[in-house]
């Protein structure tokens, strides 16, 4: 038995293969590492009502008036609040959370209403400052 080093294209191409492989693998593998990995329904859904959230969020245009800034922000940071309390009483079994996510579909509903008539009808006072 000897060892003889191969030379030929065809005595090559399996130790090309390997090769090949074991690249696509080393960049791979850190790849996978950094996805997020949803294996659930929920995952998912907690994704998609952030994702939705963050993207309402930042398409609010700033005007440099603090209660117009305010309102404009805090009506997608409700509406994403509650499509999440919508996800617990979907999946969620805790009695408390889902009495709780009932309770932030509820009030969070109100006070959106409420910032969007602030929108609306701004008040034109000014508070002294203190």
């Amino acid at each position: 038995m000897t060892n003889r080093v191969p030379r030929t294209k065809v005595e090559m191409m399996p130790i090309l293969r390997f090769v090949v492989v074991l690249l696509a693998v080393a960049i791979a593998i850190p790849a996978f590492a950094k996805m997020p990995m949803h294996h659930t329904s929920v995952d998912m859904a907690f994704d998609q009502a952030m994702s939705a959230m963050h993207t309402a969020m930042d398409q609010v245009p700033m005007t440099g008036k603090p209660d117009t800034d305010f309102a404009a922000m805090m009506i997608p940071h409700h509406k994403g609040a509650i499509d999440m309390a919508k996800i617990e009483l979907q999946y969620g079994t805790d009695p408390r959370l889902r009495r709780l996510a009932q309770e932030i579909i509820v009030t969070q509903q109100s006070e959106i209403e409420l910032m969007q008539l602030a929108l609306k009808h701004p008040q034109t006072s000014t508070p002294t400052a203190k």
